[in-house]
């Protein structure tokens, strides 16, 4: 595995396969790999020729400093496992070989950043203010801005997300279909640890006990599903909050049932061709997501 921190040195090695017809398939991660992000490598080994993956965490999508300071950082541990699965390329900039100072300025000031459409108009509609939007407002914009960076550098003909992150899943397609990218995005199933908790890189910041109570979100979120066809929309959210106030650990942010194309909440399930059910909440100091398909 080729190791890479310039720009530069990425596209004169990218400028080598593409001479070779190699496709090249894209996994932009933020680091503190997990079985999760295996996966990602896994299924875009199966279906391009190379492998690019990118460790980068990413300051313009934390609304929380703190959030981002605390933010696992273990690139050497994560070298030794995308080499280990055969990823071909780690691409681990840093700060300032992705973003000039002014744009890390406007961040500061919280002044919302459209530089990275190029001049283009790329309009989420209600996608970003709802849910993670209305929770952390700027912080899909950064998303969108760091993605469509890495995505201009890369070029890749597919690239792989995991649908923990659902919501940004949407705006990551809204993104390359506004902005015109050839880019085929590739959403990979979650990966779950033995009792159910969605795998997360934040994961590694509960405690042991944390953890272990932690599967009780996903069990809480399956149990709902199966009362879907006899539950109505309403109820089926009264008993997700009535379930984690059982557990003191937990501080629920949001639930949501949600149309999974446009993330609008619905109120009976034949609103929508399919579903979608979003939370988010806090166990002890970390803030986690998940999301079940309904």
């Amino acid at each position: 595995m080729i190791i890479i921190n310039s720009i530069q040195q990425l596209k004169d090695q990218l400028l080598l396969f593409r001479k070779q017809k190699k496709s090249i398939g894209f996994v932009p991660t933020m680091g503190a790999l997990h079985q999760g992000h295996l996966s990602l490598i896994e299924n875009a080994l199966k279906e391009c020729d190379l492998v690019i993956c990118s460790i980068f965490v990413n300051p313009t999508q934390f609304n929380d400093l703190n959030d981002l300071d605390k933010y696992p950082r273990t690139i050497e541990k994560d070298a030794q496992m995308l080499k280990k699965a055969g990823c071909d390329v780690l691409f681990a900039p840093e700060v300032n070989e992705i973003y000039t100072e002014q744009e890390l300025e406007l961040k500061r000031q919280k002044v919302e950043d459209t530089s990275w459409t190029e001049g283009k108009q790329v309009d989420f509609g209600s996608l970003d203010k709802v849910m993670e939007g209305a929770q952390r407002p700027g912080h899909f914009n950064g998303v969108a801005q760091v993605v469509s960076k890495l995505f201009r550098i890369v070029e890749p003909q597919k690239a792989y997300f995991g649908q923990k992150d659902f919501q940004q899943l949407a705006i990551i397609r809204t993104m390359v279909k506004q902005l015109e990218m050839p880019i085929e995005i590739v959403a990979c199933p979650i990966i779950r640890e033995e009792n159910g908790l969605a795998m997360s890189s934040r994961n590694e910041r509960l405690t042991k006990e944390e953890r272990k109570r932690a599967g009780f979100i996903f069990e809480t979120l399956a149990k709902m599903k199966k009362l879907k066809n006899n539950t109505s929309i309403a109820e089926l959210k009264t008993f997700v909050e009535a379930q984690l106030k059982t557990e003191s650990l937990i501080k629920l942010e949001y639930f949501e049932i949600a149309d999974a194309e446009t993330l609008q909440s619905i109120s009976d399930l034949e609103q929508a061709k399919s579903a979608v059910a979003c939370i988010a909440l806090k166990i002890g100091e970390v803030r986690l997501i998940d999301n079940i398909l309904l």
